[in-house]
This record gives C-alpha cells, sequence and structure tokens, in this order.
C-alpha cells in the first residue's frame, strides 16, 4: 500500500513510501482510508513537541474510510459501510486511564496517511449519511472534544458560551452550542472569520486585536454575569482572561495550548466563583459515537477550510503550523 512516513520530527521529513497491505486480525476490521484532517496534535508530533514518538511513523490521528475486509469475529460491519476509527481504540467509554494514552493512532500506532489501516472493530463509529469523507474525518478529535466541551457545562437554551478562534474545536463547539440551543459570543483577530462565524449562528463577535481586553466585552455583553462556558483553545496566553470570562458557577473547558502550557493564575476568582476548570484529552469511542448521532440528528456539517492532496502533505501541515489562517479544518485526501 502507498503511505506517508514522516521519518524524523521536521516539517521536512515526509516521504512517500510503499509498505505491504495490513490484514484484519481477529476482532479487525480493514478499513480502506479516504480522507485525514489535520489537528494542532499532529503538528506537535512533527515538531518533536510531543513525547512517545518514535520514527518514522505514519502519521496523522483522525481519518474516515470504508469497510473493505471483516476479520473472524466481527459481527454488525458490513464491506462497504463506511466508518470513522477512533483515535484512541482502546478507550471504549468511562474515564481515561494510561492504557487508554498508550495507544494512539498517529502517534503509537499507524496514522491515516496509508491507504489501509486495521483497526478493532470496537473502535469504528459509522460515518453520519450527510457527510462525505473529509468531513466525517473531522469528527475523531475536534468533534468529540468540542461535543465534551459542550456535555461538561451541561449547555442548553439561556446558556452563554464563549469561544476563542476560529478552529476545527471552536467552529465544531459553535454548532453544537446553537443546536443545544445557547448563546454563542466567539473571539477572533480576523473580520472576515468572524463574518463567518456569523454566518453559522454566533450571536455576538469580538475582534480581540481591537479589543484586547475581550473578557471584559464579554461582561458587557452578558450584564456582567459572565459566560457557563469557555472553551480555552489558546493556553497560557489567554487562560487568565478565560477565568475572568467565567461565570459565578462557570465552567472553563482547556484543550488547547498553541500559545504555551505555562500561565501564572490568580486562585481568587476559581475560588470566588467555584467555577470548574476542566481539562479534555479527546473522548472516548463513545464519547465519539454521541458526537455523531448530535451531527445526524441536527444535519450539522463540519467545517473544511481547504483540501490537499497526499502529495502535499507538507504544504497542509505548515498551514497548520503557520497558525491563524484557517476556519475550521484542513484536510488530506487519498
Amino acid at each position: 500500500m502507498k503511505t506517508i512516513e514522516l521519518t524524523a520530527p521536521s516539517l521536512t521529513a515526509f516521504r512517500k513510501t510503499d509498505l505491504p497491505d495490513p490484514k484484519a486480525g481477529r476482532d479487525e476490521v480493514l478499513v480502506r482510508l479516504r480522507a485525514a484532517t489535520l489537528n494542532f496534535l499532529d503538528v506537535a508530533i512533527a515538531l518533536g513537541n510531543f513525547p512517545g514518538v518514535v520514527f518514522p511513523i505514519i502519521p496523522v490521528a483522525d481519518g474516515a474510510g470504508e469497510v473493505v475486509a471483516l476479520g473472524e469475529g466481527v459481527s454488525g460491519l458490513c464491506v462497504g459501510d463506511r466508518v470513522i476509527p477512533h483515535f484512541m481504540p482502546a478507550w471504549q467509554g468511562g474515564a481515561i486511564t494510561p492504557r487508554h494514552v498508550a495507544a494512539m493512532r498517529g502517534v503509537t500506532l499507524p496514522g491515516s496517511l496509508a491507504e489501509y489501516v486495521a483497526v478493532p472493530a470496537t473502535s469504528l463509529v459509522a460515518l453520519p449519511a450527510h457527510l462525505d469523507f473529509a468531513q466525517g474525518a473531522a469528527l475523531p478529535i475536534a468533534g468529540t472534544t468540542a461535543w465534551n466541551a459542550v456535555r461538561s457545562a451541561q449547555v442548553r437554551p439561556g446558556s452563554v458560551v464563549v469561544l476563542l478562534g476560529t478552529g476545527g474545536v471552536s467552529i465544531f463547539a459553535l454548532q453544537f452550542a446553537k443546536a443545544s440551543g445557547a448563546t454563542v459570543i466567539l473571539a477572533s483577530s480576523s473580520d472576515e472569520k468572524l463574518e463567518r462565524a456569523r454566518q453559522l449562528g454566533a450571536d455576538y463577535l469580538i475582534n480581540y486585536r481591537a479589543t484586547p481586553a475581550w473578557d471584559e466585552e464579554v461582561l458587557k455583553l452578558t450584564e456582567g454575569r459572565g459566560a457557563d462556558l469557555v472553551v480555552e483553545t489558546v493556553g497560557g496566553a489567554t487562560i487568565v482572561r478565560s477565568l475572568k470570562a467565567a461565570a459565578v458557577g462557570g465552567t472553563v473547558f482547556t484543550v488547547g495550548f498553541v500559545s504555551g502550557t505555562v500561565a501564572s493564575i490568580d486562585l481568587l476568582p476559581i475560588i470566588v466563583k467555584a467555577l470548574r476548570i476542566v481539562g479534555n484529552n479527546t473522548g472516548s469511542v463513545a464519547d465519539l459515537a454521541e458526537a455523531a448521532r448530535a451531527i445526524s440528528s441536527h444535519r450539522i456539517v463540519p467545517v473544511i477550510d481547504r483540501v490537499f492532496g497526499i502529495d502535499d502533505t507538507r504544504a497542509a501541515y505548515t498551514e497548520l503550523s503557520t497558525g491563524g489562517r484557517h476556519f475550521g479544518k484542513l484536510a488530506i485526501m487519498h
């Protein structure tokens, strides 16, 4: 099979190669991958900023494709089914454990830049019928993370949700929050992206270059109340403002580290406002299945900003690593 390998921690270390086709073992399914989407995790790996990676690897955690063979003992799936492999195949449900984190596609297991992959049948989720492969490939990390964010704060009609930026998690969270009846405040440095967010349903828009104290603007827009949920996708540079923007009893759902992982935090607002700070490492297969059902029910269409051919993998990684230019997800098609 044709694959792309990452041979070293460098954006110049991608190579095309041919490897033997994998076989579906007992309780496994062979999937013909059709599309992949990039996450900041993939860039962190390619830049040598993620631990536990042994090169060469077949990179990219997220993908989607169709079943081409069933291993012994597999039931409930058919050849031709369109499916999404979960990025942590051992994490079926419940709380995350070290064993779950030890097995990750595109990190310690073969990723999505290959024609075929053999995965446990229990790690597959049906691709919603109204989505194409690139849209389905956006679900495992970004879609599941956003779904868990909205669930963590029990978002419902009347809830206020604050989103930072217009990457994959933020745009999925916008779509899930609006489907739940929430009011959404979205901050970005680009007026063009803010307008696109408005078209997707964002109620209030803040250009944080023009208004650096965006947390104060959130408080103004909510008449001093703040947000029930802040999805913190940036990291050390914004976490303090996220805490200030949260309402009493609110949730700050922290998933991003594009601006670094270190911050100096005053504990008093957390204590006085009884805030919940929730860390997240994606979600389980059960969480992905829930997110996919919500997407099917509400006819949500993931936003794919740009599609690259597999021969342009390096360009796709460069585009994501540059930061701030895309809206939604970047896809790579086989």
